[in-house]
């Protein structure tokens, strides 16, 4: 077993293969360590939240080690079949090489029994183990689209894709079974644990859900006249929170708000609880109208506030404060100026239906409440309310197009995997945000690219928010709020805790400078992060 640090709330253990990483977790399932909040179990790691106020890095390190690992221990559950027209784009590449009639491939394919070991990527996609035993390469150029429904083989794991998605996986056949479906519980019909065996079919029938459907509908509040109505919605504008927990064994990641500080703001400004829903609009541009009287409050990225009355009367708004509208008032935000995210709470929140107990709108997965457009009408949700704030401000200096921001950094999890001068210049240069960053991630573009010391392909594992994960070509990507749950490429380092919030506020145009305030090192139990000192 290997401790590896990944940030300051989070370790990475590294076990030999798959049998042992599902047999640890299963332990850990079963008699949890207090202060951990969440496990992500991978081909051959498990990514381990925990809280630091209850149990150090070093603590936990100790913890984990003392558990006996072996193989074999993971619990085996329902069976699932799985109807299969083998009619995929890749089988005959695939037969070529596994050096096999494509007969033979389908043959051993359907009659072999695999079991999921664990599921990312996307929610519903299941890492099928076990099975034929085929040991496939990915493709050397992802197709742009896969289509929902696509059985596929990379590596050692069979997959269903559960929705249309870009892939490397090889492609053998389709499946007229829906994988996700947010309309019945549980939305994955693949839960790690579950046996799947697939079966051969002539035809590819529509396709059908499976599993017990449910209301995903919810009653409307009893004062839920619409209050406000969308005349511009700028840029983007989505509802968020503070994300989606607990749905990690459906591969769902958390998403929420990119500057969780600010929609607590706005919240507290006009006495909601500090995790209500919020409208979070990126680049401003948001223009609205207020159909009876209502309090609203404006935060996080810098932008001009006004509202025009009925009668065409214009006055200046202030951010950070409560915002008093009249029937007929319309509130417009302006372009932003500094920071790229602002946040807009409604006294009683936004009356929307949680999705996966959520109402974030996670745009990687297609999850949650879809963007607003113009002439979308917003209820007030009846949420119990307090005093308003007059106290709130921003926790930070918003950054601006042409500015360098320095961001904290932990060394790890896979610094080792880059050589040395890598490892220099991702601090000593300055990489810029290019226009092809969103919430998923920043794409960054640095001088010189980053090399790696270590050119075999990574067995895919977890992945946390703020991890500077680098591809084939050198150039980092931070990953944001919408970022997928796995992932197959090595983290050199990640964005340390107290900096999240600013990363999610750095427009494009800026430069990012980073500052590890750790040393990489495997965590042996006796000691915490090591922390880099002047």
């Amino acid at each position: 077993m290997r401790v590896l640090p990944v940030n300051l709330s989070t370790l990475l253990v590294e076990l030999e293969d798959l049998s042992q990483a599902l047999g640890l977790f299963d332990q850990l399932q079963r008699e949890p360590i207090d202060g951990v909040t969440t496990i992500i179990p991978a081909a051959r790691t498990l990514l381990v939240h925990f809280i630091p106020a209850r149990i150090s890095a070093a603590q936990l390190s100790r913890a984990l080690r003392a558990r006996p690992v072996s193989g074999g221990g993971h619990q085996l559950g329902e069976l699932i079949e799985i109807p299969v027209c083998y009619n995929g784009e890749d089988l005959d590449e695939v037969a070529r090489h596994l050096d096999m009639s494509t007969d033979e491939v389908i043959r051993r394919h359907s009659k072999h029994e695999y079991q999921v070991a664990f599921c990312g990527f996307a929610p519903g996609f299941a890492y099928l183990a076990g099975g034929a035993g085929f040991d496939v390469p990915r493709r050397t150029s992802p197709r742009t689209r896969i289509p929902a429904g696509s059985v596929a083989l990379a590596g050692t794991f069979s997959g269903i894709y559960p929705t249309d998605s870009p892939g490397g996986w090889q492609l053998i056949g389709t499946t007229p079974l829906e994988m996700w479906d947010i309309h019945r519980e549980p939305a994955a019909l693949l839960q790690p644990g579950m046996r799947v065996r697939f079966t051969a079919s002539d035809a590819s029938p529509e396709r059908v859900s499976a599993s017990v459907p449910i209301d995903t509908t919810r009653p409307a509040a009893a004062d839920a006249t619409p209050c406000l109505e969308i005349r511009q919605p700028g840029l983007q504008s989505l509802f968020q929170d503070l994300g989606r927990d607990g749905q990690t064994g459906q591969g769902v990641s958390g998403a929420g708000a990119m500057d969780k500080g600010a929609l607590r703001s706005a919240n507290r400004i006009v006495g909601n609880p500090s995790d209500a829903a919020a409208i979070e609009i990126a680049q401003g541009g948001l223009s609205l109208v207020c159909h009876r009287p209502a309090i609203v409050a404006v935060t996080g990225a810098e932008a001009d506030v006004s509202i025009t009355t009925a009668e065409g009367a214009r006055r200046d708004a202030a951010l950070w404060w409560p915002i008093e509208l009249a029937k007929g008032d319309t509130l417009r935000l302006g372009t932003t100026t500094a920071g790229v995210r602002g946040y807009l709470a409604l006294r009683g929140g936004f009356d929307v239906t949680p999705v996966l107990g959520s109402c974030a709108t996670d745009t990687l997965a297609k999850l949650g409440p879809a963007p607003l457009q113009p002439g979308d009408t917003l209820s007030p949700a009846g949420l119990a309310v307090t005093a308003l704030s007059l106290s709130e401000s921003g926790e930070f200096d918003l950054p601006r197009a042409g500015e360098c921001v320095t961001l904290d950094i932990v060394m790890g999890p896979r610094s080792d995997w880059f050589t040395d001068e890598a490892l220099t210049l991702l601090c000593d240069q300055n990489w810029q945000v290019t226009p092809r960053s969103d919430r998923v991630g920043i794409r960054l573009e640095g001088e010189h690219s980053l090399a790696r010391a270590h050119h075999g392909e990574l067995p895919s594992e977890g992945t946390v928010t703020g991890a500077l994960q680098v591809p084939a070509n050198g150039q980092p990507v931070l990953f944001l709020a919408d970022h997928p749950l796995t992932g197959g490429y090595p983290v050199i380092a990640c964005v340390a805790d107290h900096h999240l919030d600013l990363a999610g506020q750095i427009p494009p145009g800026a430069t990012v400078r980073f500052n590890p305030i750790t040393r990489f090192a495997p965590l042996a139990g006796d000691d915490s992060l090591t922390e880099v000192t002047s």
